[in-house]
């Protein structure tokens, strides 16, 4: 199987996601999104995959967030997605891709849904 992890390696739920990827045997394409951002093409198909809405795959806890003014109501999912392209730390993470689905894992236990013989 493989895998592939959107990842910071200074997020502690991103190194925990890895490391559980790790232990059901598979060694994951590891793409540190700050370094190498998605495309907005790629990064729209993530967020539709795991089932979310675009504001939901936002991180809304970066100052950023506000300072941009992206919790006003008003913010369309265009928007949103322009300033997670333009500013990739806005972007939520872990996202992880696999032949079962792709999922926002957070929190970390979410990668089991898409791991083979994985249990919550």
């Amino acid at each position: 199987m493989s895998a592939t992890i959107y990842h910071n390696p200074r997020c502690s739920t991103s190194r925990n996601v890895l490391q559980m990827i790790r232990d059901a045997g598979i060694e994951p394409t590891v793409i540190e999104y700050l370094k190498s951002p998605p495309s907005r093409q790629t990064l729209a198909g993530l967020i539709q995959q795991s089932g979310l809405s675009v504001r939901e795959a936002v991180r809304s806890k970066e100052s950023l967030y506000q300072e941009l003014g992206l919790d006003a109501a008003n913010v369309s999912d265009d928007e949103l997605l322009d300033a997670m392209i333009e500013n990739p730390i806005l972007i939520n993470r872990p996202f992880v891709v696999t032949e079962q689905g792709a999922r926002l894992c957070r929190p970390a236990e979410l990668v089991l849904e898409i791991l083979p013989g994985a249990t919550r």
